[in-house]
């Protein structure tokens, strides 16, 4: 992250003070790096040089343009290197650039080039193995001075001339800004969905094919002795096609489920108040369920925190021995917020095995948090927020928003009137 020189970013080491006569690592490490500063300059000078005055000299040839965009991937490495020498030799830490990459994957060359050549990191790298030179020149100097007739404010020298160097680093080797760590989160919330969504079409595909699919195949067999006996055994027949009714019913009931999992009628319908109380009615612990908000959000974020609400109580089923539930979702600015909690066992964590890492990068996918407090015997706590989107109007009858309500449903469905706190 870039920061000016004087305050210490987050995840750069402070040294320690320097005014001291028995100097430290800390300074020793200062020294090391002043002193090949001057080496490893003079190498990115020439580099640099040649570099972009060749390619630049032979932009009118069909090789300058290409050897201009090699030279500043080439400046990329070297930039690479100099944050590592930096982060071990001064204790800065400073994140890496999101690689270059094509509009889109598959573009080919000149895409890949055109990129390459607007780098502002390959660019910035460039420069700063220009500038670096003069100031390694003066720095190797006064640090080998210091060294041999200025021992007594050796340190105060090196930390001054090294804080330098350390702003020169964040202003010039960091990533651009805000933008490039938000670039390189979105590439890391792109793969969670798209491995999300993979899985859940496996998972669809599983479900169809091992049960109603199954059920339906069966279901056909069944139906097709029944019509060989119709005539010779029309008892024998009778009862099939009654096993099979028995089948066709159970096949519904699967394919209703497998619906409700995909995306359940009655959120579309009635919203997220009314579709968390039908999963609370389903949970074998009684669960509270309060719900205040003025309006419906986007379809996505509601899809989301249902199927969020509906994870952690088939944990709270499963894995809590709680007595009892409370779900609680309420809007805070621009947050939707989600809260779960029980009265179990508690312990449980984000790598205990119960989906809670899988939620936390779906959450985390949109822009979402999600924590954990469950320490052992007292119960477990559970808040995610969700980024509020506004519900684009699908027409005419849409449903309205629903205003405040709350209702206690248990294993078996009852409801007590119940106010959130």
């Amino acid at each position: 992250m870039t920061a000016s020189s004087g305050a210490q970013p987050p995840g750069s080491d402070p040294p320690p003070p320097a005014a001291a006569l028995a100097y430290g690592r800390h300074t020793w490490k200062e020294v090391a790096h002043l002193l090949l500063d001057l080496p490893a300059a003079l190498l990115g000078f020439l580099y640099a040089v040649i570099s972009v005055v060749l390619g630049a000299g032979l932009a009118v040839t069909v090789i300058g343009l290409p050897l201009l965009a090699a030279g500043l991937m080439g400046a990329r490495r070297l930039g690479r290197w100099e944050r590592a020498r930096a982060r071990v030799l001064l204790g800065v830490r400073v994140e890496e650039p999101s690689p270059v990459r094509a509009a889109r994957e598959g573009d080919g060359f000149f895409p890949w080039l055109w990129t390459t050549l607007k780098d502002p990191v390959g660019w910035r790298s460039v420069l700063y193995s220009v500038i670096r030179l003069p100031w390694s020149v003066l720095t190797f100097a006064v640090t080998l001075v210091s060294l041999l007739v200025l021992w007594p404010v050796l340190g105060l020298v090196v930390r001054g001339l090294s804080n330098v160097d350390r702003s020169m680093v964040r202003g010039l080797l960091s990533p651009s800004g805000e933008l490039e760590r938000r670039i390189a989160e979105l590439e890391s919330d792109r793969g969670v969905v798209v491995d999300t969504a993979a899985a859940d079409l496996r998972r669809i595909e599983r479900d169809l094919h091992d049960g109603a699919q199954a059920r339906l195949v069966a279901l056909a067999m069944g139906l097709g002795l029944a019509k060989e006996k119709l005539l010779d055994d029309p008892e024998a027949a009778a009862l099939m096609v009654g096993e099979a009714h028995g089948e066709v019913k159970l096949a519904l009931q699967e394919l209703r489920d497998l619906a409700r999992g995909i995306h359940p009628a009655v959120l579309t319908d009635r919203g997220l108040d009314a579709a968390l109380s039908a999963i609370a009615s389903r949970c074998t612990v009684p669960v509270t369920v309060n719900a205040d908000l003025d309006r419906r959000p986007a379809e996505a974020i509601e899809g989301i925190a249902y199927f969020t609400v509906s994870e952690l109580l088939q944990n709270v089923s499963k894995h809590s021995g709680a007595r009892s539930a409370t779900v609680e979702v309420w809007r805070s600015g621009p947050r939707l917020l989600i809260q779960v909690r029980d009265d179990g066992c508690g312990g449980a964590r984000l790598d205990g095995g119960t989906g809670m890492s899988g939620l936390a990068d779906r959450l985390g996918a949109v822009d979402g948090l999600f924590t954990v407090d469950s320490p052992p015997g007292a119960g477990t706590t559970v808040t995610a927020e969700l980024p509020w989107r506004e519900r684009v109007p699908t027409g005419a009858g849409a449903p309205a928003g629903r205003g405040r309500s709350a209702g206690r449903r248990g294993a078996g469905g009852g409801e007590n009137p119940s106010r959130r706190r």
